[in-house]
């Protein structure tokens, strides 16, 4: 069989026995629950058709938030970097799919020079000076007999999926943050509207002591009270002075922005508690990002396992080259000056002291990895959506009983006040109820901050959006 027969019949021969040495991918099963364990007496109502997909923020229906909340994506610079990630997976995808395809290089050479006498008798011809020229144009290919270059790409593509994921978890984790720290600092101008009112009320009753004082009708033992509780709560609005600054530096940070150049009027309405369905829990493993992308990094493992095993078989090349060369450029590009050649490589690594079986052991023990890791990220998800469904639940009833508490609370210091007013109590009474009525009304807004708080936390772990289709 001559060169130009072979050379047709072993590139077929390499297209049609091909095979990827190496096990095929097959995600780890996952038994998930038939419902989850804290979604009892979960009846929320149905989300309106009308409302947007993928923007779970919208639900808070809060237009400060909305707009913050679609600065994130771009302007965040852990999502930046996120992105940045992704686009670096994608070109080593783009490599590894190079490997597909022959490899053509050009070469264009001169040069000048005289070979070294060898024997005393060698003549001036022997020792001439010589120039050459040479134009050349090569090309190289390997098959892919083994699968070696398709397991390659294949786990490429799964780590640019995984890099995928991975830029919709940090997008998903900014958004949260953002989410819940506009919400402590709401929350914030909420307290600090408190505690204007209890200023001002605190005022009133001081410069009502005072009166009374003047006129003999209270001792100076009730002034002193009434300025220890005025000034107690003017220190407690000051201390909210400094914490709204800290969250409105870190919303600046988390929309990409300096402290200096954002800054956040404030509000006293706190945003709108949603009301979440809860799927089935099979759907979460379909929805989380961090789940997809161990689930990706499952099958890029799997499948270095096979570009490991194709090093132990020999690597078939068909390389080629042709051109001219002449001692000038005049007429370099004639007949007699060309070249060529043409023929396959078979390459075998025959010991290496046991260095291609460790790197299939590593392979194989990243592998093994990757699954233990997909398995505790699953059920960390699952973890974290019982975690906030429970305290969504009984945040519902604490809110309740709370501001139940508040109201009487604000009811005795009613009474209490015009006990005083009347002389049948003393300032201590008052001062008691002031005490109770104001922790009543600071705990019922922390408890609903906790609820709006929490009900980010479950979106989060649910994946989003639950109006998002599910995809598979």
């Amino acid at each position: 069989m001559t060169l130009r027969t072979f050379l047709p019949a072993l590139i077929a021969l390499s297209l049609l026995t091909a095979c990827a040495v190496g096990p095929d991918y097959q995600r780890p099963s996952i038994s998930t629950p038939a419902a989850y364990k804290e979604a009892k007496d979960w009846k929320p109502s149905e989300p309106s058709d009308e409302a947007p997909r993928g923007k779970w923020w919208e639900s808070y229906k809060d237009p400060q938030l909305t707009a913050l909340a679609q600065q994130v994506e771009i302007s965040n610079l852990n999502v930046q970097m996120a992105q940045a990630q992704f686009r670096q997976a994608a070109a080593l995808l783009d490599s590894a799919y190079a490997g597909y395809f022959p490899t053509l290089s050009g070469n264009l050479s001169g040069s000048r020079g005289r070979a070294a006498s060898t024997t005393s008798t060698s003549s001036a011809t022997d020792n001439a000076i010589r120039n050459s020229v040479k134009i050349s144009l090569s090309a190289s290919w390997e098959a892919d007999v083994w699968g070696r270059i398709g397991r390659n790409v294949e786990a490429s593509a799964a780590s640019a999926q995984a890099g995928n994921a991975d830029l919709q978890s940090a997008i998903l984790s900014a958004q949260s943050t953002l989410a819940q720290t506009y919400i402590q600092l709401r929350v914030n101008d909420a307290l600090r509207q408190l505690f204007e009112r209890t200023v001002a009320a605190y005022q009133r009753s001081l410069e009502i002591t005072k009166n009374r004082y003047e006129a003999g009708i209270a001792g100076r033992a009730d002034v002193a009270q009434a300025e220890v509780q005025l000034k107690s709560a003017q220190a407690q609005l000051i201390d909210l002075g400094i914490q709204r600054a800290q969250l409105e530096h870190a919303l600046a940070l988390l929309i990409g922005k300096a402290p200096a150049e954002f800054k956040l009027e404030p509000t006293y309405a706190l945003p709108t508690l949603p009301q979440i369905p809860v799927g089935l829990p099979s759907a979460l493993l379909e929805r989380r990002p961090d789940i997809a992308a161990a689930e990706r990094r499952m099958a890029a493992a799997n499948a270095e396992i096979g570009v490991a095993q194709a090093a132990f078989f020999p690597a078939l090349t068909l390389g080629a080259s042709a051109g001219y060369q002449n001692s000038s450029f005049s007429h370099l590009m004639t007949l007699p000056n060309r070249f060529w050649s043409l023929g396959p490589a078979l390459a075998l690594t025959l010991f290496d002291a046991g260095a291609r079986s460790a790197q299939k052991e590593q392979a194989i023990a990243g592998y093994d990895k990757s699954v233990a890791s997909y398995r505790q990220t699953v059920l960390t998800a699952f973890q974290e959506v019982e975690d906030n469904l429970v305290a969504l639940r009984l945040l519902t009833d604490e809110a309740e009983v709370q501001n139940a508490a508040a109201k009487s609370a604000a009811e005795s210091l009613t009474i209490a006040n015009n006990q005083y007013q009347a002389g049948t109590v003393s300032y201590l009474n008052v001062v008691v109820a002031q005490t109770a009525s104001l922790s009543a009304d600071r705990s019922s807004i922390d408890i609903t901050g906790r609820r709006l708080l929490g009900s980010v936390a479950l979106l989060k772990a649910l994946g989003g959006d639950w109006r998002m289709p599910e995809t598979k």
